[in-house]
Parts: C-alpha cells; sequence; structure tokens
C-alpha cells in the first residue's frame, strides 16, 4: 500500500514538472526519472511526456526523433498520443512527418477526430500540396467533420497555402458558424496572391478584427502586391498598432527600395523587438548598403537586444559585400559568444562570406563543420573555390558532391563550369556541361550556355565558341556576345571581334564599355583609324565612359575608391564603419 502510494505521489509530482518544462533537456531528465520507476510505458504518462515536448517552443529534429521514440516505446497509444505526435511533427522542421505518422495511425486501425485533422492539413498546405491535401479533405467529408469549425478552418488554411482559393472561398461561403480565424485564413489566401482586391472586400465585410487581420493586409499590399502607399493607408487608419503592423510596414518598405521611408518608420516605432531591426538590416544589405547594415547591427548590440539568426545572415551577409574579412570574424566570435543558433543558414552565410573575403581556410573549416549541408551550401564552396582562382579544388568539391548523392540544382553547373572556365579546364567543363542534361536531368539555361562560350572562348577556340551561340535552342542575348567579344580580345580576333559587335547593336544593348572594348581591340592591333573612328561614333551616340569602383579593407577600416576621385573614398562611411568596428570589438569584450 505504501509502495502505491509512493508511486502515485512520485507520479504526479513528477507529471506536473513535465507540464511545466521549457526545454527537450528537462523533459529528458524526466522521462530518465520515470523509466528507473517503470512509469514511462503508461499511457497517460506518455501522453503528458508528449504534451510537454509539443509546448517547447521551437521543435528541433531532436524533438521529433524524441516524440517518435516515446510512440513506440508505448504498445496501448491512443488517439490523444498519435494526435499529440502528429501535432509535434507539423510544428517541426519537417511537417511533412506528419502526414507519414497521420497514415500509420490509419493503418494501427486508430479512429481519427477533429484534433487530428488541423495539423495533418497545415502540414498539407506547407509541403505536400493539393493532390495530398484534397485526400485528406475527402477522408473529412467521410467522417463528417467537414462542419467542425476547427476542421473547416483547417481546411480552408491549407486550400489557401496550395493556391487553390476557389476551394477555400466555397468553405467559406457555406460554413455558417465563421470565426476570426475564418475570415483571416480567407483573407490571407487572397492577400498571400497578391489579390488584394478580394482581400480588401473581405476585409470591409468582417463582422471583428484583430491586430492580425490588419497585419495580413498591409503586409498583402506591401510585399505582395507591392502597393506600399495603400499598405500604408491602412497603417495609418489602425486604431491600435501592435509590433506586427509596425513590421509588416517596414517590411513593406524595405521590400520594395524605400530604405528611407522604413527607416523614418523605424525610429517612430514606441518599442523595436529583434524582428525589426532584422527588416532594416536585411533591407540596407539587399539594397546596396551594407555599411548602413552593419552600423545598425552595432547599434542594435548595443542597445542590448541580442541577434538572432536572421539578424546574423544580414550582418554576415553585409561584411561578403564589403570583403569585410576583420568585421566578419566579430560577428562569427559574437555568434559564437553569445550561443546564436548555427543552424544551416547560418553557417551557409559564414561560408559564402569567408569565401567572398578570399579566407579560403575559414570557409573551408565552417564548411566540414556542418553537421547537414544543403545544395546552397555546396554552392558557396564551389563558387568560391572557383572565384578565388581553385578550380581544380571546386571540381574535386563537385565530384565529392556527386559521390554523396547531394542534390545539385542549376546553379552548382553553373559554379563548376565558371571554376573549370577561370582554371583552363576546357575538356573537363565540356564533360560537365554535355553530362547535365543526361546524367543529372537539368537542362542547360542560358546562363550555362553563357559559360560554355566564355570557356571556349578563354582557351581561343572561337570558332567553336561562336558556334555555341548560332546553334543554342534559344537566341543569343549582348551578354553572350559581350562575353565571346572579350575573348576576342585576348585572341586579337579583330573580324570576328566586329561581327559581335554588329549583333550586339542589333539586340539594341550597344553601351559605351561594347565600344571602348572594341576601340582596345583595334588600338591592340595598331589600327589607330578605326580607334577614332570607333571614339567619333561614342560622341555621336553621346556615350560616355563610366568611373571605375573599388572597395578594399585596410585594418578593418573600409576605403572605396572612385576613379576621377581625389578624395580617393567617401571621408563620412570610413569614419562610420570604423567606429562601428571599435565598438563592435568593445561590445564582444
Amino acid at each position: 500500500m505504501a509502495r502505491s502510494l509512493f508511486s502515485f505521489t512520485t507520479q504526479r509530482s513528477l507529471l506536473s514538472l513535465l507540464l511545466s518544462s521549457t526545454s527537450l533537456s528537462q523533459v529528458l531528465q524526466l522521462h530518465a526519472q520515470l523509466i528507473t520507476r517503470a512509469l514511462a510505458s503508461d499511457p497517460f504518462v506518455a501522453s503528458r511526456l508528449l504534451l510537454a515536448i509539443s509546448e517547447i517552443p521551437v521543435i528541433s529534429s531532436d524533438a521529433t526523433t524524441y516524440a517518435d521514440l516515446i510512440l513506440s516505446r508505448c504498445p496501448r497509444a491512443n488517439t490523444f498520443i498519435w494526435n499529440t505526435v502528429v501535432r509535434i511533427h507539423a510544428a517541426g522542421l519537417e511537417p511533412r512527418r506528419a502526414v507519414v505518422v497521420f497514415r500509420r495511425m490509419r493503418q494501427e486501425g486508430l479512429d481519427t477526430d477533429s484534433y487530428t485533422y488541423p495539423f495533418v492539413l497545415k502540414a498539407c498546405g506547407l509541403f505536400l500540396g493539393w493532390e495530398e491535401g484534397g485526400q485528406i479533405h475527402g477522408d473529412v467529408v467521410k467522417k463528417g467533420l467537414d462542419f467542425d469549425l476547427f476542421v473547416t478552418n483547417g481546411l480552408i488554411s491549407m486550400c489557401c497555402r496550395c493556391g487553390n482559393l476557389a476551394s477555400a472561398r466555397r468553405l467559406f461561403d457555406r460554413f455558417l458558424e465563421k470565426d476570426l480565424v475564418s475570415w483571416n485564413a480567407m483573407i490571407g489566401g487572397y492577400a498571400s496572391r497578391g489579390e488584394m482586391r478580394q482581400a480588401q472586400e473581405l476585409f470591409d465585410e468582417m463582422p471583428e478584427r484583430d491586430a492580425f487581420s490588419w497585419a495580413i493586409m498591409i503586409d498583402g499590399y506591401g510585399k505582395k502586391a507591392m502597393d506600399v502607399d495603400s499598405a500604408r493607408r491602412l497603417f495609418d487608419c489602425l486604431p491600435d498598432r501592435d509590433l506586427v503592423c509596425w513590421n509588416s510596414m517596414i517590411d513593406g518598405y524595405a521590400g520594395v527600395g524605400r530604405m528611407d521611408d522604413a527607416r523614418e518608420l523605424f525610429e517612430m516605432m514606441p518599442t523595436q523587438n529583434v524582428i525589426s531591426w532584422s527588416i532594416l538590416i536585411d533591407g540596407y544589405v539587399n539594397h546596396g548598403d551594407p555599411k548602413e547594415a552593419l552600423i545598425l547591427f552595432q547599434q542594435m548590440l548595443r542597445q542590448g537586444i541580442r541577434a538572432d539568426k536572421v539578424c546574423a545572415v544580414g550582418a554576415i551577409s553585409a561584411c561578403a559585400q564589403l570583403g569585410a574579412l576583420d568585421l566578419g570574424r566579430w560577428v562569427h566570435f559574437y555568434l559564437r559568444k553569445n550561443k546564436v543558433l548555427l543552424d544551416i543558414v547560418v553557417q551557409t552565410a559564414l561560408v559564402d562570406m569567408y569565401m567572398k573575403c578570399g579566407s579560403l581556410d575559414h570557409a573551408r573549416m565552417v564548411f566540414e563543420s556542418m553537421s547537414d549541408r544543403n545544395v546552397i551550401s555546396w554552392n558557396a564552396m564551389i563558387v568560391g573555390l572557383g572565384t578565388n582562382g581553385h578550380g581544380e579544388k571546386a571540381l574535386e568539391l563537385f565530384f565529392r558532391m556527386e559521390r554523396e548523392g547531394a542534390a545539385m540544382d542549376d546553379l552548382t553547373f553553373l559554379g563548376v563550369l565558371s571554376a573549370c572556365t577561370h582554371a583552363g579546364l576546357v575538356d573537363e567543363g565540356l564533360s560537365i556541361f554535355h553530362r547535365m542534361k543526361g546524367d543529372f536531368g537539368i537542362e542547360p539555361s542560358i546562363e550555362h550556355y553563357g559559360c560554355l562560350v566564355d570557356l571556349l572562348g578563354r582557351a581561343g577556340r572561337l570558332a567553336e565558341a561562336k558556334n555555341v551561340l548560332d546553334t543554342m535552342p534559344v537566341e543569343a542575348n549582348p551578354a553572350l556576345w559581350g562575353s565571346l567579344l572579350a575573348s576576342c580580345r585576348v585572341h586579337r580576333a579583330v573580324d570576328m571581334a566586329a561581327a559581335c559587335v554588329q549583333h550586339i547593336a542589333e539586340l539594341g544593348a550597344d553601351d559605351s564599355g561594347v565600344y571602348i572594348l572594341m576601340s582596345n581591340i583595334y588600338a591592340d592591333k595598331g589600327m589607330w583609324e578605326d580607334v577614332w573612328r570607333t571614339r567619333r561614333l561614342m560622341g555621336e551616340k553621346g556615350m560616355k565612359k563610366e568611373s571605375g569602383r573599388s572597395v578594399i579593407e585596410v585594418d578593418g577600416v573600409v576605403l572605396e575608391f572612385v576613379n576621377g576621385d581625389r578624395s580617393h573614398f567617401l571621408m563620412e562611411d570610413m569614419l562610420r564603419v570604423t567606429w562601428c568596428l571599435s565598438e563592435m570589438c568593445t561590445s564582444l569584450g
């Protein structure tokens, strides 16, 4: 009797701790205690373990694997347990696994209910598409659950995510017991596709709205319809603005490059969170102002706001654009010191940054330390090696990628073909180009043909390069003829160069660079009359040579040189980036 009472008291105490757990490590510790008391396989205990996992803020792959383990060790698992595992997978990194568990649930003969389908439908909408979702919709109808509010909301959201707005609207219109979630799901479906007229009509009919309703509309106008002025009019009418609405409006401005408006609104915010900072930093990076992005990153750190991975990627990308290795290393150090999640996205950004800054050893170190790699990670390494003059190593990495069965895309082949071009690996490049479609199922695009023309042209095989341009399945664009023109200068092929200029002119892309290159070809051959004729033609067309620019980093200071500018660099930018570096060093210790 005492033993049973002790077991019951212990079980109740441990279960109360489970319900208050906020991390996987805490759940694992409590699970270990339950195992020692032979309680872990009990369905009630297993359900509470899984419920605790489902409440963890970020569901990692370890958490989903652990949930599967608990399910496998519970021979009397009931519908609630299976539903909770489905829910965990739907919120995890691989939502499609929720559908796999759902199918197993059906095979085991367990009954599905109104709590099963919303999470399965969410997974279908995110990854599996309408074909799978339509089948599950049929199951819902057969079970008579299509009049359940939560299931119907799940169906509307799934249809919207799959792009089947007509089906979503039929569900929405026939369902009489709509709640705020139903309205937001349907409006969000229209807004996500840029169909703002329909979204606005529904928004005007809404019996009640919340901050999310306004944010959907602002986000739809700003990001999907690219109509930030309409988004701003809605924003100005908003009675109570929360952080989501502020961030949506700033994101809309940043998305279309109106960074002054985005910054003005950012400064007006009563409070900012890390998402607000990330949006602005990312906006400056994407619209050509990496220096301002780094200064903003430093200001964020000084205010005691801890960077998340999105903000970190923005700062890393800014360093990559500037070629600022010292700044990039400090950002990397900050991420490690503050235990910011170094996932595949952040690590890939680091590889790209180190490669663009010419630090191949650091790039290789990060790449080899990655527990998981995607095609973007491999591409960053291959492109980086080729750009830094290591074509043979890029080729080796491509073959390693093939041996390991890693997924490849068109950018993979662009990277390796470019690497072969710069390293003079003509036969290897030709072999890879011809294998693209047959061995890898990737149709060569005009960019791949451009690499092929460059590969042959640099090797002096100009006739073969021109034959590629004449016989390729799509019409060669000015860039391809320009590539051949550049090779003609290297090999002093005057006649072919003149033909290239003629093609470029016919395509309406005869800018100053083309004629300057042609005049240089004439000059190399001592054909001075043709040089003056070409220069006169430039004058008649009103063409001017563009100023050359370059950016370098010296002792952590980013300097910009402009041809014809006696100051050599922008003093204000130099001082600001220097200040940014010194402040970051101080903040990082």
